[in-house]
């Protein structure tokens, strides 16, 4: 825990200024405030860490709550590391997949057979890595391979061997089995695996300290809680993720299993909102961020989801068209509107201790709209 606090603290004062503070001019976000503090009564999660980032500058950092219900728990802190979830789609695989297809090492056109001929069997041999990404492959959602598989090389055997629901290019589903056939082509291309290139071309470059897959032990009272599990029945021990199909392969996978704190994914979205350079290291090009984030037919960028236009969004009313953005299952979330300059992150762990709760469909809307209402207020006042 102390060598924890010590990386939290140097990271603080090694953020360049553009994003260390806001200084003067700051909104009032006494209403973000109450209206977390009030979810945490009403137990939509026992503890969040939201970070606002607007022209620059950091303008909110809070933590909120504790690690679970218990009045004894501890606090939850801007340090906490999170189970990320599904942001782990964009915030590792798909920024991987960037970097290889600015550099010519894939083919966004290609179909994922070329780079695992395995993979193209039962109708999939014209899947493109491209459809992956868009999640408009054809394969299904999700399975539960613990009830079939004991190892990851029976999981990907599975997929491999798989038939596709719908024909590729057709229909938007949302497939954690399609990125987890990306982590696979990112190690046949590069010879590394998913984590290590996280760490070469992300982790250590952006210092990212706090952010990992399978955590060790000794940083488990500074981790939020998600959902006991019940239902591991295989003999291997279970690795620290919430995710059932990440604990089988191992705590690290292209879909799930990354932890962050918001300290951390400040950096990154930073990096993001500047087109891809944090300070004097270019991580790609503003041509290919365009092409990554872009709406695409189906309303989706290649591995990011973008604002809805015509139904209801988990981003709120008030974050342009331009915004993209994920969720993760546990109680994450990640929207950039590169129009209005301006991120929101937030972190939570509202599977804990069950993830039956929902409460955070209803949260994440008014969260969001409630920050640009402050800053729009703000806006108001000094014009």
């Amino acid at each position: 825990m102390r060598h924890l606090i010590v990386i939290c603290t140097l990271l603080i004062f090694t953020l360049p200024a553009a994003v260390r503070g806001a200084g003067a001019g700051v909104p009032d976000f006494t209403p973000v405030e109450n209206l977390v503090n009030r979810s945490i009564s009403e137990r939509v999660f026992p503890s969040a860490s939201i970070a606002v980032i607007h022209q620059g500058r950091v303008i909110f950092h809070r933590a909120f709550g504790r690690l679970t219900y218990d009045p004894a728990s501890p606090e939850a802190t801007t340090g906490t590391i999170y189970d990320i979830a599904s942001l782990t789609k964009p915030v590792v695989t798909t920024s991987i997949t960037m970097q290889l297809v600015e550099r010519d090492s894939l083919d966004l056109d290609a179909p994922v057979s070329r780079y695992l001929p395995s993979f193209g069997s039962n109708g999939k041999q014209d899947v493109t890595v491209r459809q992956l990404l868009q999640h408009t492959s054809g394969l299904r959602a999700h399975r539960f391979f613990i009830k079939t598989c004991t190892t990851p090389q029976e999981v990907y055997q599975a997929i491999d061997t798989d038939t596709l629901i719908t024909r590729p290019g057709t229909r938007t589903r949302y497939s954690d089995l399609g990125f987890i056939t990306l982590g696979r082509v990112i190690k046949r291309i590069t010879g590394n695996s998913l984590e290590k290139n996280f760490d070469t071309r992300f982790r250590r470059p952006l210092a990212m300290h706090n952010t990992m897959f399978t955590p060790p032990t000794e940083l488990s009272m500074a981790i939020a809680p998600t959902e006991q599990d019940t239902s591991w029945t295989l003999r291997t021990p279970r690795p620290l993720v919430h995710d059932h199909n990440t604990a089988l392969l191992g705590g690290i996978a292209g879909h799930a299993g990354l932890f962050s704190t918001t300290r951390d994914l400040i950096i990154f979205t930073s990096m993001m909102l500047n087109e891809g350079r944090y300070g004097t290291r270019t991580f790609f090009s503003p041509e290919t961020l365009a092409t990554f984030t872009r709406r695409y037919d189906n309303d989706r960028g290649l591995g990011w989801d973008l604002r809805s236009i015509d139904t209801p969004s988990s981003a709120g009313d008030h974050l342009s068209p331009s915004t993209y953005g994920h969720l993760g299952f546990t109680g994450t979330s990640i929207w950039i509107d590169p129009e209005q300059d301006i991120a929101i992150i937030t972190l939570t762990n509202r599977v804990h201790p069950t993830s039956s709760n929902k409460k955070i469909r209803a949260f994440r809307p008014r969260l969001h709209n409630t920050i640009m209402e402050c800053i729009e207020s703000q806006k108001e006042k000094n014009p």
